[in-house]
């Protein structure tokens, strides 16, 4: 068959590779594969109205197509084996047949044959069907390049551009570097903040959250705005002790996305100093709150809090229900994590905050269970009793937990015990394979002098002495 010209060949590639971003070699590949999956519905469309589709899943694996750029065409090319009788003429040809121009051949080679059909007989089916999968080879190996572009990226916070909606997500265009073309990024209405005006070709600063194979669509990235990493990242820009190392930040809770809208954004920081000069908190804040106002002004006015961490639980509670004024903390249950604070009457909505987001959100911080009480209404006596049930009641289940536990663990290892007590009565096929193979290791590890120890053994025993007589 002739070469089925198309004229433009190289033009097409180019266009196509400057416009999705890709290498002319990945273009070339999937207009490839494009054109070989027409050949397959050229060739399964030839049986429409006559019988059963004949082609099985892996029918056309020996085909290929082969592009030739000089003369701007393609050819249908396909792997046949050499054999006496022929039995499928898409897999098998004839020696009689090779012999006529390969004297030399023989059973079993493989020969290349050029299956090209006319151009006119592809019909309107095959070329279709070979449109819709370049177009989608293109955006699979596109979505390829997104994933391996944005896997390892080491800054995970980008600047992303509002192009459109859909349902409560806003597409956003990403791009992960200088120079780099921009891709689309979803952001899910959980990971929006209240505060942000989604509006077209607006901008902001987002979190890479994933980065996510979906059977549908392929690789996607997915970014957040209520991500607590963005707050440590707009912290690290902002203050040059952070970056330099002399202040640390050892925990963050966020909450970006309040239960009620009578709630507003909040966050807490907790910072610490390595060098005993430096004050983390005035650190991050700044002269006249200036630093901290800049990553405020990026999160659009959400609260956030900034305290001193503290090794010492105690001062570290106290710290994280900042700005409430703290008179007592007592831990009731040091092992569970239960601490009681004592607040005057006067600060005791302030330290529970509205909707307890405040204690809501020091507890996130320090991973202590904190009970806020008013310091002139406490009864220490009665709060230690019922405290004192709640440590039985913990560990009693605690001690059920590890029965249980213990249970399994037995009754898995009775089952073991008894799964090898039956593999020895009745072996498994691939149990005699191993055995074999451990009987053939040990027999090469004997020693040699043991061998031949063996054979002279052998050989005496079979022996007939002349004193003995006949046997």
């Amino acid at each position: 068959m002739a070469l089925v010209l198309l004229p433009g060949l190289n033009n097409l590639i180019d266009d196509i590779s400057e416009e999705k971003k890709l290498p002319a070699q990945v273009v070339e590949t999937a207009l490839r594969e494009a054109l070989l999956k027409g050949y397959e519905r050229y060739r399964r469309t030839l049986y429409l109205g006559i019988n059963e589709n004949p082609f099985e899943e892996e029918y056309f694996s020996n085909f290929d197509v082969g592009l030739d750029l000089d003369e701007e065409g393609y050819r249908v090319l396909a792997s046949k084996i050499i054999v006496d009788e022929v039995e499928s003429e898409d897999h098998q040809i004839a020696l009689s047949e090779v012999m006529q121009v390969a004297e030399d051949a023989q059973i079993g080679d493989t020969v290349v044959l050029d299956v090209t059909p006319e151009k006119e007989e592809f019909g309107r089916m095959a070329a279709a069907t070979t449109k819709q999968v370049l177009a989608q080879k293109l955006r699979d190996q596109q979505r390829r390049m997104i994933q391996e572009e944005f896997a390892d990226l080491e800054d995970p916070v980008l600047t992303a551009r509002v192009i459109r909606f859909e349902r409560q997500s806003v597409i956003m265009a990403v791009s992960s570097g200088l120079g780099r073309p921009e891709v689309e990024a979803e952001l899910p209405r959980r990971d929006q903040l209240p505060n942000d005006n989604y509006r077209a070709n607006a901008t902001f600063k987002v979190f890479l959250k994933e980065v996510s194979e979906t059977p549908r669509r392929g690789p996607q990235l997915f970014v957040s705005r209520s991500n607590a990493g963005l707050v440590v990242y707009l912290f690290e820009n902002e203050v040059p002790e952070i970056q330099e190392g002399s202040v640390r930040i050892v925990a963050v809770a966020r909450e970006a996305n309040p239960p009620t809208r009578a709630v507003g954004p909040r966050t807490k920081v907790a910072v610490d100093s390595i060098e005993r000069e430096v004050d983390p908190v005035g650190a991050c804040i700044g002269a006249r709150g200036s630093r901290i106002q800049q990553v405020v002004n990026e999160l659009r006015g959400e609260k956030i809090d900034v305290i001193r961490w503290s090794a010492d639980p105690v001062q570290y509670i106290s710290n994280s229900l900042s700005p409430a004024r703290v008179e007592v903390v007592r831990l009731v249950d040091p092992e569970g994590q239960h601490a009681h604070v004592l607040v005057p009457p006067d600060q005791l909505s302030l330290a529970i905050g509205r909707e307890g987001q405040n204690v809501r959100l020091a507890a996130r911080l320090t991973g202590w269970k904190i009970d806020i009480k008013n310091s002139q209404e406490y009864d220490q006596e009665s709060e230690d009793s019922a405290v004192a049930e709640l440590i039985s009641q913990r560990e009693e289940e605690e001690s059920l937990q590890r029965e249980a536990e213990e249970r399994l663990a037995a009754e898995q290892a009775a089952r073991a015990e008894e799964d090898a007590r039956l593999r020895e009565l009745y072996p498994l096929p691939e149990d005699d394979e191993e055995n074999i193979e451990e009987s053939t290791t040990e027999l090469e590890e004997l020693p040699i002098s043991e061998n031949e120890e063996a054979k002279q053994n052998e050989g005496l025993s079979n022996e007939q002495s002349p004193e003995d007589g006949p046997r």
